[in-house]
């Protein structure tokens, strides 16, 4: 990761439902896990590319609805990728913004949204 580079936290609520959404789904992988004890809350670190996100089933760490803009080489190849792999609740699009951008917004299972874009430059 870049010096300086900004990793956001999201609040999530199901190990099983971010999993899901998160690796299986938008492909993310894992960097790390960590529980002060097996039965506490898991705070879970997952990378795709360069974004690295924190998710995390602690109380105070995040609220639920924040939003998160990652940006992407072809949104495009992007959407493919996660339309082949289905989704039992989503079916986006990709939005063409008159600001320039290009974008494929979601919401995660827990009220968070992200958004995937790609320039027009």
């Amino acid at each position: 990761m870049k010096a300086g580079a900004a990793v956001p936290i999201l609040r999530s609520f199901s190990e099983a439902e971010a999993r899901d959404f998160y690796l299986r789904y938008l492909g993310f992988e894992v960097v790390f896990e960590h529980r002060f004890a097996p039965d506490l809350p898991l705070y879970m670190s997952v990378k795709r590319g360069d974004c690295e996100l924190h998710l995390s089933e602690h109380h105070g760490d995040a609220a639920p609805g924040s939003a998160v803009r990652i940006e992407v080489a072809d949104i495009e190849a992007f959407h493919a990728e996660i339309t082949e792999r289905g989704h039992k609740r989503l079916r986006p699009g990709i939005q063409h913004q008159s600001w320039g951008a290009s974008e494929v917004m979601l919401n995660d299972p827990f009220g968070n949204r992200i958004i995937f874009w790609q320039s027009k430059d």
